[in-house]
């Protein structure tokens, strides 16, 4: 979209969906087309779950015409009255001026419009932060969500932490989430002036959630659960400028390469060495990402400018990488960062989100509580439905292949109260006195009509990526299917005896412990040791409750 002086004043003609909409001007318009404009206005907002791009100047087949200072103001002053009438607000992301055949100097405008939607508190998008250990992922969120910049010694990340010793080593060891709110002007709500978490919710249209994931090589279980099962929408892969890609970050990496995640890169830590490292740090990253395995384009941000085109670009093109280098002590272009998240839509359509919520209630556990007073509270995402307070419910699989029944006492997003949870949202209910000990990580809580089914034995279609030897009949791995994690050996590779390091093969698996709730087509990851593999499941053989005891070997 950017355009110089010498340039072909022309960009990408117009999408019919997504939730940019281009408009050469919006002078006083008749009532009929102020009208047919609303309703134009109204499906760009859905196309965006509650987020639209105005460019005002610019024809529908992409032409960069602009529009001289009067119009501009008559146009913007008609939007204004657009987004009043949905109940919208708008923000002038930036404007830039075109060199056109013309005295008087012409401008295209792009504005930004907000809409919460009415059945929900605020727009979600939940992030995973990657990166390897000391790479400053808990001071950069601990900046972001508590306005005030670290003091160089890790004081910023001390509000994260949940475990005394990750306090005393100042590592991550658990997943923690961290709130950071946008309110409908495109202002930053966080904890500063002493908000609590509910305030944040109240006076936010737009909620990032981050997803605090560790780094340290010990606890990559825990780092590949937060990805498989939270189902974010995006990463960040945070990479210090005075270390480059090293430790876990190329394992980071590639993790999100295999479980198609769509990330974006931010180099901290830029006041603690020269230019010429960081540029350095830039270079191999811009390397790394052009490889074959990874075929991404880098694009570094370096100005607002940027930072609005890499958010569109992101949304529209999960290839795009873009690339930040900030400090979370001195504040340079933390801005910059904040400006690609306030604008970046969410990265599912409405259309996949309304199929989604027409099927039946299917809820991840992934977190069990007992909170006082309160009873037993379990943590997770609902995969699919609708969801309410009230709703019976079946949970399992337990040991023995059983669903136990229970009913949703209380739904709770992002530490404040909600009656309804839509498909794709993560939440905890409250289960009031059902039994804690009954309940695991790797559970279902799914609607009875379901009749689901489980299995202790499925097989997958999968690529091995790293094995020191050969991989044969009788290895044990552990392996991840959405929030399910589990020990399962192998028990046969078909039309093949044993699988070498790039190979791909059908391989039949059996879970040692207890019997699984899993779909045909779920992404599989499993890991022993140095040996990694991806795959996808492509059968289960379904088993009856009863037979479940059986079926295990018990």
């Amino acid at each position: 979209m950017e355009s110089t002086k010498s340039e072909p004043l022309m960009g990408s003609p117009e999408a019919e969906d997504g939730n940019i909409e281009y408009k050469l001007k919006l002078v006083n318009p008749s009532q009929y087309r102020f009208e047919h404009l609303v309703t134009q206005m109204k499906w760009r907002l859905q196309e965006g779950r509650g987020e639209a791009v105005y460019q005002i100047g610019v024809e529908d087949n992409g032409l960069l015409v602009g529009l001289a200072e009067e119009e501009m103001r008559a146009s913007l002053k008609t939007l204004h009255r657009m987004a009043e009438k949905v109940g919208a607000d708008i923000t002038v992301l930036r404007e830039r001026e075109v060199d056109y055949d013309s005295d008087t100097p012409r401008k295209i405008t792009e504005v930004l419009v907000r809409k919460v939607p009415d059945n929900q508190q605020f727009l979600d998008l939940r992030v995973a932060v990657l990166g390897n250990v000391d790479s400053g992922k808990s001071t950069l969120l601990g900046v972001l969500t508590q306005g005030e910049l670290d003091n160089g010694r890790g004081r910023a990340r001390l509000n994260l932490f949940r475990h005394l010793h990750e306090i005393q080593s100042g590592r991550t060891s658990s997943i923690s989430f961290e709130i950071l709110g946008f309110n409908s002007k495109g202002e930053v709500v966080n904890y500063s002036d002493s908000r609590t978490a509910e305030e944040i919710c109240e006076s936010s249209s737009k909620m990032i959630t981050f997803i605090d994931l560790a780094g340290h090589h010990k606890y990559l279980h825990t780092t590949i659960f937060g990805l498989t099962s939270y189902c974010p929408d995006c990463a960040l892969l945070l990479v210090s400028a005075n270390t480059g890609i090293a430790g876990t970050t190329r394992e980071h990496l590639g993790l999100a390469l295999a479980l198609k995640v769509p990330f974006f890169i931010v180099v901290s830590k830029v006041d603690l060495c020269a230019k010429t490292t960081v540029e350095r740090t830039v270079r191999q990253l811009e390397r790394v990402l052009k490889q074959p395995g990874c075929h991404k384009v880098p694009m570094l941000v370096t100005s607002e400018d940027d930072a609005v085109t890499a958010a569109q670009q992101f949304a529209q093109s999960p290839n795009v990488t873009p690339i930040f280098t900030l400090s979370s002590v001195s504040g340079e272009s933390l801005d910059l960062l904040k400006v690609f998240l306030n604008i970046l839509p969410p990265l599912t359509n409405s259309k996949e989100q309304e199929e989604l919520m027409q099927q039946l209630t299917e809820f991840q556990v992934d977190e069990i509580y007992t909170v006082p007073e309160v009873g037993t509270v379990v943590g997770g995402t609902l995969s699919s439905g609708i969801c309410r307070e009230g709703d019976q419910l079946v949970v399992g699989p337990t040991d023995d292949g059983c669903f136990l029944e229970l009913r949703v006492c209380s739904i709770q997003r992002n530490r404040s109260a909600c009656r309804v949870l839509r498909a794709g949202q993560a939440a905890t209910l409250a289960l009031g006195d059902f039994d804690r000990a009954l309940l695991r990580k790797g559970m279902v809580m799914v609607s009875p009509e379901m009749n689901p089914t489980i299995c202790s034995v499925f097989e997958a279609e999968i690529v091995l990526l790293f094995h020191a030897t050969t991989f044969r009949r009788g290895f044990q791995v552990t392996v991840h299917v959405g929030n399910v994690r589990q020990t399962a050996v192998v028990e046969k590779i078909h039309a093949k005896d044993k699988l070498r390091t790039g190979e791909k093969a059908v391989v039949r698996f059996r879970f040692l412990k207890h019997p699984e709730y899993l779909k045909v087509g779920a992404k599989l990851l499993f890991r022993e040791g140095v040996t990694k593999g991806i795959g996808h499941v492509t059968d289960v053989q379904a088993i009856a409750a009863g037979e479940a005891q059986a079926n295990m070997g018990f």
